[in-house]
């Protein structure tokens, strides 16, 4: 599973060195260059309009582990506007053994896979954008940290991103994904306050 370079020697400091994880070749960090907030970092693809997000949100204890990835994933089809019927689906959601990841803290960790159809910066268009959704559970720092793999698959003519779909120079991959996930490492617990 490990991509040529991909060690943990390679992994990337994440909300200020906390966390960190191996990230895809050609990941820029956007917060260069527009505001992201604190409990977000988010990667930018050189060349596509694919992205990473990896975020700290509320751990929801009402939600069972085996549910939590869906409920996250329509809380992201809800900011992105994609709650009507056909605007979003799940697609397959996969439990991780602990046995293959380094945040061995997590009482349990999901992978989910699935569709959404987004405009981008409040714009009419539309683009259908598969979704791979990393989840894992902290429940003892009352936090659940989720990872997003944003990946285009149909852009709208109409949409910003329509510039930056003939450049689709090496996109980032589910291994890609999967690696970052693996080595998504913890330093400091401090992080969760």
């Amino acid at each position: 599973m490990q991509r040529a370079g991909g060690s943990l020697s390679d992994a990337h400091p994440l909300f200020g060195g906390a966390l960190s994880a191996v990230l895809p070749p050609s990941a820029k960090d956007t917060s260069e260059l527009r505001e992201i907030p604190d409990n977000q970092e988010v990667f930018a693809h050189e060349h596509t309009d694919q992205s990473l997000i990896v975020e700290l949100v509320e751990y929801q204890a009402q939600v069972e582990d085996q549910d939590a990835a869906r409920y996250h994933f329509e809380d992201i089809a809800g900011s992105n506007k994609a709650l009507e019927p056909g605007a979003f689906q799940v697609t397959g959601v996969v439990h991780m053994s602990k046995s293959e990841l380094s945040l061995s803290d997590c009482s349990s960790a999901w992978m989910l896979t699935g569709t959404q159809c987004v405009s981008k910066f409040n714009e009419e268009a539309r683009n259908t954008v598969t979704l791979h959704l990393g989840l894992f559970r902290l429940p003892q720092f009352s936090t659940d940290v989720l990872i997003t793999f944003n990946d285009p698959q149909r852009i709208s003519p109409e949409s910003s991103s329509a510039s930056s779909e003939e450049t689709h120079r090496e996109p980032w991959t589910v291994k890609d994904f999967q690696l970052l996930l693996q080595t998504l490492t913890l330093h400091n617990p401090g992080l969760f306050g």
